[in-house]
C-alpha cells in the first residue's frame, strides 16, 4: 500500500523545504517594501513580482517561448527598478554591509512638514522673494533622509526651524549663503550653501544654473522635490524625478506641496509591522497544513 502523506519521510522534508523557501521569500519581499517606502514606486515592484511569477509558472508548464520571453522581461525590469531605485538599495546595500540586520526591518520614520505651518512658511518665502526677484533654490526632502554624498558640496550646517525671514534672508546677496541650495528636512532647515549636481539633459535656455540643478538632484535622489526662484524673472518651479513643473503661482506652488506632503496619504502603512506580518503569515501556513493533512479545524 502506498504511503500516506504524513508518514513518507521526503515528502515531510520537501514541504518543510518549500516553507522555509516561500519564508524566505516573503521575508525579502517584506524588506523591500520597507526600503521602498512610497506609494507610487510600490506599483513598479508588484509588477516585477507579478513577471516572475509569470516566468516561474511558465517554467512549471513547459511554454518555452512565453518563458524566455517573460524571463528576458524580468531581467530587464530588474535593471531598470535597480537604476531608479538607486539611493534605496544603495541604502540597503550599505546596511547590510555593515551588519546593521535589525534596522533593515524597522520603517524608515518621515519627519513631514505640516501643510498648516511649514509649508505656509515656504510659500510665503517664495512668494516674496519672487516679487522681488531673488534667486532661490529650496530641496525639500519627502519619504526618507538624504544622504550627504549625493551633494556636490554638503554646505553649511544649521540646524533651524523654517520660517519665511530665515529662508529671505539666507537668499539675499549680500549673504555668504546666497547662491547654494537649503536643505529643508520635516520642519528644520538642515543646511544652507548646499551645491548641487547639474542636470546632463538639455535644458531650455531660459532656464540658468538653479534650475539644471534642480533637475540634476531629482533625477539622482528619488526622496526630494526642489522649489526654485529665478532671478531674472522671478518665476516659480517644482522639480521632482528630473521633470521640471512650471511656471507656477505661489497658490499653484502651495496646492502641490499640501498634496504632496499630506499626511492623509504618507501615514497610510506601506508595508504591515514585523510581528503582524509574522501573525498572519503563521495563521495561513496553519490553515493550509490543517488542510493537507486533514486536520480538524481549531474551534474557537
Amino acid at each position: 500500500m502506498p504511503l500516506g502523506p504524513g508518514s513518507d519521510p521526503s515528502w515531510t522534508q520537501s514541504l518543510l523545504l518549500n516553507s522555509v523557501d516561500v519564508g524566505l521569500v516573503l521575508a525579502l519581499t517584506y524588506l523591500v517594501l520597507l526600503i521602498i517606502g512610497e506609494r507610487r514606486t510600490l506599483w513598479m515592484v508588484r509588477g516585477l513580482i507579478i513577471l516572475m511569477l509569470a516566468a516561474a509558472a511558465s517554467n512549471k508548464l513547459k511554454l518555452t517561448l512565453l518563458h524566455f520571453v517573460l524571463d528576458k522581461l524580468v531581467i530587464g525590469s530588474a535593471v531598470a527598478m535597480a537604476i531608479i531605485l538607486q539611493s534605496e538599495f544603495r541604502r540597503f546595500l550599505e546596511q547590510l554591509g555593515r551588519g546593521e540586520v535589525v534596522q533593515l526591518f524597522r520603517p524608515v520614520r518621515r519627519t513631514l512638514p505640516k501643510p498648516d505651518s511649514v509649508i505656509d512658511e515656504i510659500v510665503d518665502a517664495v512668494k516674496e522673494l519672487s516679487q522681488n526677484r531673488i534667486g532661490a533654490l529650496l530641496i525639500l526632502e519627502t519619504t526618507g533622509p538624504m544622504d550627504d554624498r549625493d551633494f556636490s558640496v554638503p554646505g553649511v550646517k544649521l540646524n533651524a526651524e523654517v520660517s519665511k525671514e530665515l529662508l529671505q534672508t539666507i537668499f539675499q546677496t549680500t549673504t555668504l549663503l546666497h547662491d547654494g541650495a537649503v536643505y529643508i528636512s520635516g520642519s528644520r532647515v538642515v543646511a544652507a550653501g548646499v551645491i548641487l549636481p547639474l542636470s546632463d539633459r538639455t535644458a531650455s535656455r531660459q532656464l540658468g544654473t538653479r534650475h539644471r540643478a534642480a533637475m540634476g538632484i531629482t533625477e539622482r535622489v528619488g526622496n526630494c522635490l526642489c522649489v526654485v526662484v529665478s532671478e531674472e524673472t522671478g518665476s516659480i518651479s517644482m522639480a521632482e524625478r528630473g521633470i521640471l513643473n512650471r511656471p507656477l503661482t505661489s497658490s499653484k506652488l502651495k496646492e502641490l506641496l499640501e498634496a504632496r506632503f499630506s499626511p492623509a496619504v504618507d501615514r497610510e502603512a506601506v508595508a504591515p509591522g514585523l510581528l503582524s506580518l509574522g501573525r498572519q503569515i503563521g495563521s495561513k501556513v496553519r490553515v493550509v497544513v490543517r488542510r493537507v493533512l486533514r486536520l480538524p479545524e481549531d474551534k474557537k
